[in-house]
């Protein structure tokens, strides 16, 4: 009796072992990983989601088109990038017909089109027309800015040149005073050339008409020979006292 009770104990054992629930998926894996459509296993046994076929496909070349552009009467062809912009246009065109860029006007659908727009925007295909007219007042402002660059580079250039002398002018006074400063003479002549030449350059400097940052350069040039000339006028004092001990 006791080994039957035991046989049926084993038995029944096995039967809850057979009969309990499959093991439940792991809690990290998430519930969409259960659609076969969206999910693969790589190589190496990580789940991740699948790709779009085209998601690696390269993307497509930008076409070029070209454009017919009117000109006093005649047509030039521009090959350009269908995404380009006026302006890039423009400076294509520039090198066909020799208008400057910033005298241009583009018309497109009877419209004038920015510089910063974009041909595919606007809805220029290949073969499209457009017609180029010339700017009188763009290119007034743009021959006077040109003649204010120039003038300020030429003043510039004027402001450096004297720049250099002062500065040599700066090294002979330097010398004068390390003679006045130990009680040495100086030779009246060296004073004079040296005053002379001084106010030289600043007649230069006057004469020099500057606006912006190189008037205030100019401004610079003209504050700093202040002291040399008070370095002067302590030279000609100096002059002077040593001429009255002589004379006494």
């Amino acid at each position: 009796m006791m080994r039957a009770k035991a046989r049926g104990t084993f038995l029944d054992a096995m039967k809850e072992t057979n009969a309990s629930p499959p093991a439940a998926p792991p809690a990290s894996v998430p519930a969409a990983t259960l659609k076969e459509d969206e999910w693969e296993v790589r190589p190496g046994g990580m789940l991740v989601q699948k790709r779009s076929p085209d998601a690696d496909a390269p993307a497509a070349p930008v076409p070029t088109i070209r454009v017919k552009v009117k000109f006093n009467g005649v047509y030039h062809e521009i090959y350009i990038s269908a995404q380009a912009s006026f302006g890039e246009l423009k400076k294509m065109v520039s090198a066909k017909t020799g208008l400057h860029h910033e005298d241009q006007k583009l018309v497109y659908k009877d419209r004038e089109r920015d510089s910063k727009a974009f041909l595919d925007m606007c809805g220029v295909k290949d073969r499209s027309k457009m017609l180029l007219l010339e700017d009188p007042a763009a290119q007034a402002r743009r021959l006077l800015d040109q003649r204010r660059a120039d003038k300020a580079d030429r003043a510039a250039k004027a402001i450096s040149r004297i720049s250099l002398d002062v500065d040599k002018l700066a090294t002979k006074v330097s010398a004068l005073e390390a003679i006045v400063g130990k009680g040495g003479r100086v030779v009246e002549a060296d004073v004079v050339a040296l005053t002379e030449a001084l106010m030289t350059e600043l007649v230069k400097l006057d004469a020099i008409a500057a606006e912006g940052e190189v008037k205030a350069q100019r401004r610079l040039q003209v504050v700093q020979p202040r002291p040399i000339k008070f370095l002067a006028e302590t030279v000609d004092e100096h002059i002077y006292y040593t001429r009255r001990k002589a004379l006494n």
